[in-house]
């Protein structure tokens, strides 16, 4: 990422994780941290007769009958998972897990499969090494359908970014807590999960004379070239209480941007950055890919082609398309030429097709990066869609003209663009009636949310070419402003099951509903 009303009462939150429960389980926490843990406990625990799980649980990707469970042993170890739909599992059934591994970091995820819509569901994760069982780590989330319910979910993106770590001053990253607080049903990550290129230091000196203290690891004291130092990052954020209290609670659909690699990174890019001693981004992205994987709640064979991209739904209202606007796109380049990929010619086509197959009432499209703002990479190069060029859509956007103007011919209407990257929160408006570019398509909103924990910036230039309209915008006055200043942000989508009304919040760190607007479907397939 290169930058240049009241809030609706929620109801009763889920129990979170508390502080005490996460360390009595084996999660390492930020007071054991600074007391001389590391992000990524060793492969063989010395001096003790049982595993430990040691960042928790995360769960991920919801669908009707379940979700995905993610853990982390210290030594090899077999994952045993107990599900219920009582609190106190006295109906649970047992499910053997993977195997937990050096191999893998010690990671694993099941999916958990067999369960009823809309139920609450509780899971209880333990590793078996031998005669010896880990502490367990419990957790819950709910099924999607079977009920009068709405559906509620939150998205946003970049953590960890700009030198701004977890700081136990504040208690971490707060604004994961604030996020539970709202008892979604999932969490949209939108990208820059971790920020593999971003060091982080004890001590900031702030402008005013403050200072923001950092929580430190070895893996994040440089930028990530080795498969272990990719791990680290990921190991590096579940020590945050706030997180893991999220994770166990609220399943995660994630994709990643560039960060989780190096800043603006392209398929066959050399680096110019004395930092880095393996320049090639093409291998550091296939040890970055790896890691990812491993440490987060997504089971590669479900994605499209083994990545990141790939179909969620959420009942008969919602579906949910993530894609990956990274590893299939051109090179950054000034976005002139006739045509030039983000999402390559079989995502898109994919992308088309399952849109237009959709029969859910609303149709989210998960972006890693904004259509119609301008993200410039150096001088004169462009990272994003929009090259800033008025006009017929050349580059990246003629790529995204053809998608639009496919599913305005195929009939496809309520459809919603939410993503993050550019670190303020917005609302846009896109219509033909204001576009430069000629081109046909339905009007449509993007919502953009983060930073979750991060610099802020922004707001950024809009390109006119799909008629883009800044409704609402939140961002800082200065660029680089730290989370003690605020202006870290994520989104909520309320969608009604009655009248299938999409209400959308943009929040603060606490919270708090800066801007809401509620958006009525036009025509949905029954």
């Amino acid at each position: 990422m290169t930058v240049p009303p009241s809030p609706a009462t929620p109801p009763p939150p889920r129990p979170l994780l508390s502080r005490r429960s996460l360390l009595r389980y084996g999660a390492v926490g930020i007071g054991a941290a600074t007391a001389g843990s590391i992000a990524g406990a060793p492969a063989l625990a010395q001096g003790r007769n049982r595993p430990v799980l040691t960042h928790g649980i995360q769960l991920g990707d919801p669908r009707g009958d379940g979700a995905v469970v993610w853990t982390r042993a210290d030594r090899a170890a077999r994952m045993v998972i107990e599900v219920a739909t009582r609190p106190d599992f006295a109906d649970a059934r047992t499910v053997r897990g993977p195997l937990l591994t050096p191999e893998s970091d010690g990671t694993g995820r099941l999916r958990i499969t067999g369960v009823e819509p809309g139920r609450e569901v509780f899971v209880r994760v333990s590793a078996e090494s031998g005669r010896a069982s880990s502490e367990a780590v419990e957790g819950s989330f709910r099924t999607p359908g079977g009920g009068d319910r709405p559906i509620r979910f939150v998205w946003s993106g970049d953590v960890a970014g700009q030198g701004w770590g977890i700081n136990p001053d504040i208690g971490g990253m707060p604004i994961f807590r604030a996020m539970a607080e709202r008892d979604p049903d999932f969490f949209l990550h939108s990208g820059d999960v971790c920020y593999a290129d971003g060091p982080i230091e004890e001590q900031v000196a702030l402008p005013d004379g403050r200072t923001w203290r950092n929580l430190v690891t070895p893996e994040k004291t440089k930028v990530a070239e080795t498969l272990a130092e990719f791990r680290g990052q990921y190991a590096y954020n579940l020590l945050d209480d706030n997180l893991r209290g999220l994770t166990a609670r609220v399943p995660q659909i994630v994709q990643w941007d560039d960060h989780e690699v190096t800043n603006n990174w392209y398929p066959g890019e050399i680096l110019q950055d004395d930092r880095y001693t393996e320049t090639r981004v093409d291998v550091l992205a296939r040890r970055a890919h790896r890691a990812f994987h491993e440490w987060q709640p997504i089971v590669p064979t479900e994605a499209v082609d083994g990545r990141i991209h790939r179909r969620i739904g959420y009942g008969p209202d919602l579906d949910v398309f993530v894609i990956d606007m990274r590893p299939y796109r051109d090179a950054n380049s000034p976005g002139e030429e006739p045509l030039e990929r983000i999402l390559g010619r079989r995502q898109a086509d994919w992308l088309v097709r399952s849109l237009s197959e959709s029969t859910a009432t609303w149709k989210v499209v998960a972006a890693d990066m904004p259509i119609g703002v301008v993200v410039p990479d150096g001088d004169e190069d462009i990272e994003a869609v929009a090259n800033g060029l008025p006009g017929a859509p050349r580059g990246r956007e003629a790529e995204i003209a053809d998608v639009l103007q496919r599913i305005h011919r195929n009939g496809v209407r309520d459809v919603v663009w939410l993503t993050a990257d550019v670190h303020y929160s917005a609302a846009h408006h896109y219509s033909p009636d204001r576009a430069a570019s000629g081109t046909e398509f339905s009007p449509f909103w993007e919502f953009v949310s983060g930073p979750l924990h991060a610099g802020a910036f922004g707001p950024n230039e809009l390109d006119p070419t799909f008629g883009p309209e800044a409704v609402f915008v939140s961002a800082p006055p200065e660029p680089n402003t730290s989370p003690l200043d605020g202006f870290q942000h994520f989104g909520e989508v309320e969608i009604d099951p009655e009248s299938k009304e999409f209400t959308v919040h943009l929040r603060d760190i606490a919270g708090e509903s800066l801007w809401s607007r509620t958006l009525t479907p036009e025509g949905n397939a029954s």
